[in-house]
Parts: structure tokens; sequence; C-alpha cells
């Protein structure tokens, strides 16, 4: 049975996360500017889709949609006491290097049934410029399967917070653009898999051009 919310443990942690770290440093710290909100469900699974720039995005995305953000997580953080029980509690999922995509895949869709809001970063891996420009098909299979929808969201800036060499974050200014849902594939046939991949992937970069 899909539940409406996530867990109240999993809320309490995230805004515990959200008010005490995130929030703070995001607005005073990277002067945050966030458009969009309204955009974003209250309850309900989706798919968070957005570029990838930097290790700051997944919590500075789910800060921003104001909701806990199921992202996967290196297997060895799951072996780290304290760590592991929190980003268990914040929605993390286990994924080790080497394994095929199932396991993944059917991790993230538990999330789903249960009414969380599961992050993809559509390129998979972080791009120097912030730009999507060779999108995967996971997310938009995801979607399918769970019959979830996709939330595009740009990070604007968040390439510049580490230099190389470097471990301190710099205080660059950040925007963050959340656009409208965009419907679930109907099938998991790969053309309409591709599309709507194609489709998400202009959605963040027409975001991301937008700018500060």
């Amino acid at each position: 049975m899909t539940r409406e919310r996530e867990p109240l443990i999993s809320l309490a942690l995230y805004h515990a996360f959200k008010w005490s770290i995130v929030s703070p440093m995001l607005h005073a710290y990277f002067r945050g500017r966030i458009y969009g909100v309204e955009n974003v469900p209250k309850s309900g699974p989706m798919v968070v889709v957005s570029n990838h720039a930097s290790y700051f995005d997944p919590p500075i995305v789910s800060n921003c949609v104001r909701r806990p953000v199921a992202y996967m997580a290196k297997e060895e953080l799951f072996e780290v006491p304290v760590l592991a029980q929190a980003i268990k509690l914040y929605g993390a999922y286990p994924v080790s290097r080497g394994s095929g995509d199932r396991n993944t895949i059917r991790a993230a869709l538990e999330y789903l049934n249960n009414g969380w809001a599961v992050g993809v970063f559509l390129q998979g891996t972080r791009t120097p410029d912030g730009k999507v420009t060779d999108p995967k098909r996971g997310a938009a299979l995801l979607a399918a399967k769970a019959k979830a929808p996709f939330l595009p969201v740009s990070l604007w800036g968040s390439e510049k917070i580490l230099q190389k060499g470097s471990a301190i974050p710099r205080a660059v200014p950040l925007t963050i653009r959340i656009g409208k849902l965009i419907d679930a594939p109907s099938s998991t046939n790969k053309a309409e898999l591709q599309a709507v991949t194609d489709q998400c992937a202009t959605a963040i970069n027409q975001l991301h051009d937008l700018g500060r």
C-alpha cells in the first residue's frame, strides 16, 4: 500500500538537518535564490531530476523542494557508525561499485511506492558547467514503473563551490529553479523513455540558462 508521505522520523530528521545546517548555509553563505517552489507536490511519489556539478547538490535539492529526497549513496557509507543510521533515516539507499542497475532500481522503487521523492541526477555524474549534455534513461524507467511524475530542478553555480585541491567550500552565489511537473512515461518502451528523458534534459537546461 502506498503511503501519502514519508515516515515521521524521516521528516523530523529532514527538518532538523535543513534548519540547523543546510538552509543557513544556502541562504547566508551561498546567498541562495530559490524559484518555483509552488511547483512541488506536498505529498506522493515523484522523481526529482536535476543537473549535477557538486557534492553539495543532494542536500541543496532536498532543502529547496521542502521534502526529503532519497538519493543513492556509496555502499561504504553505510558501514560508518551513526552516519549509516542518519543517512538511512534521511532516505539514502546503498549502491555498490560495479553492481548492476537492477538493485539500485529496486531500492528506488521501494521509496517511490512508499510515497517518497527520489532524486536522480539526469546525467548520472557531475558536469563541469552544470549543463545536462548526455542524459540517461534511468530516471524515466523509474518514473514509468512507479507511475510517478518528474520534477525538473536546475542548480546554477554549484560547480564553483569547490576548487580542485581545496576542501573549503567557496561562498559563491547559488540559484535553484524548480520547473513544472512532467508526466511519467506510459510504458517502458525505449523510444518513449528516451523522448521523456530528452524532455526533462531540455527543461533543466532551459531553467539553467536563466542564470542568476
